[in-house]
């Protein structure tokens, strides 16, 4: 298999790190972390006319056509940068929504609109009591007249603060856990009855707690009436693309190790001339490099439209991200001693960001157990 990038991918990832590497500097990014939004309008207006916003949509709605190998490209270089704008909730997901699950004048009307910068959308699933279980849904959706009356909350929704819409699951029929039955709505969060509060998360994004309370919407802003399958593959598109951004992450924590090795004296010589810390450094390189080969897979595996084959290759390769990320972020502060430890420096908001992308969709030991389930990477199911 011929792993080389294409011309349209080199010149797309020229452009980003280019970007990333002239606008995002640790200093730079502590300037858009105080701003009122929590993240850069400038930027973001910045990434619209790189046309990063369209990745995943084709030309003909004012996208760029891009696939999952696109995807982890930009990813990659976004988790160097540690990037705050809303891309993996607008574009990412509530893109990968409008792709899969919505009906094709919904798509029409609104991804031209991201695509320009102009709709910034949130994905609204996760409940406080249903942790990694995708069906586990508990708000409603009683049907009312012409419409559909919503009560529930959603919680830790992505950026769901600064959404211009929300698309929200509501059960509309079966049980707690019933992966039938699941509805999407696209939620316009001034409707009455939708109240949100936002927050900052530990590796400085942002998300917003959810209310739902007889909040009224129409037939028109149902998205799909058995959207469990659509999800399922969003997901595990936005884990791909997670596991790029990881590897970014986890790739800078490497080679600022390596530089304050270098740099870092003791007994009169760099630190890193002490061969019990070059074994440590070059544990940390072979980790970076087996995760980004995991990431790869999964980008590759991210378009299958085999779920269980799917679910495999992401499970795999979340496994190895989270693990490799552990190693990585405790050996970066290890070697960096007390400094790593402090907020003025950014081995530590690396760490905080590969943490809660091992928590975000499942962590390792749950995408063990899943991959278990499943038969094993290359095995058959029980």
């Amino acid at each position: 298999m011929d792993f080389d990038l294409s011309e349209d991918q080199r010149l797309l990832k020229e452009s980003v790190d280019r970007l990333i590497a002239g606008e995002y500097s640790f200093e730079q990014r502590k300037k858009y972390l105080a701003e009122a939004a929590g993240w850069s309008a400038a930027m973001w207006s910045h990434l619209t006319e790189l046309g990063l916003l369209g990745l995943p949509f084709p030309e003909t709605l004012g996208g760029f056509g891009g696939g999952p190998v696109e995807t982890a490209i930009v990813m990659e270089a976004f988790g160097r940068g540690l990037v705050l704008e809303p891309f993996f909730a607008t574009i990412i997901l509530g893109g990968g929504l409008l792709r899969r699950a919505a009906p094709d004048a919904m798509r029409g009307a609104l991804a031209p609109q991201v695509a320009a910068g102009k709709l910034k959308l949130a994905f609204a699933h996760v409940e406080r009591h249903s942790r990694y279980d995708l069906s586990d849904v508990t708000t409603t959706a009683a049907r009312d007249g012409a419409g559909y009356v919503l009560n529930g909350a959603k919680s830790v929704v992505l950026h769901g603060d600064a959404a211009d819409r929300i698309f929200v699951t509501a059960r509309l029929s079966g049980g707690r856990r019933d992966p039938d039955g699941i509805g999407l709505f696209l939620v316009d969060p001034a409707t009455p009855g939708v109240s949100r509060r936002g927050y900052g998360t530990q590796d400085g994004l942002r998300a917003a707690e959810i209310s739902l309370a007889n909040a009224r919407v129409t037939a028109d802003d149902m998205v799909h009436d058995n959207a469990l399958a659509p999800i399922e593959h969003v997901v595990d598109e936005a884990i791909a693309a997670l596991c790029a951004e990881a590897v970014g992450a986890m790739q800078a924590m490497q080679e600022l190790t390596l530089e304050y090795l270098k740099t870092r004296k003791q007994f009169g010589r760099p630190i890193g001339s002490f061969q019990a810390l070059q074994h440590r450094s070059v544990d940390m390189l072979v980790a970076v490099e087996q995760a980004r080969s995991m990431a790869l897979f999964a980008a590759i595996s991210a378009a299958e439209e085999n779920p269980v084959e799917r679910r495999k290759a992401i499970s795999a390769a979340k496994v190895q991200i989270g693990r490799s990320a552990r190693l990585v972020g405790q050996e970066a502060i290890q070697l960096h001693g007390g400094i790593g430890m402090t907020a003025e420096y950014a081995v530590g908001h690396y760490f905080k960001r590969t943490t809660m992308i091992d928590q975000l969709y499942g962590d390792a030991d749950t995408h063990l157990a899943r991959l278990a389930r499943l038969g094993g990477l290359f095995g058959k199911a029980a």
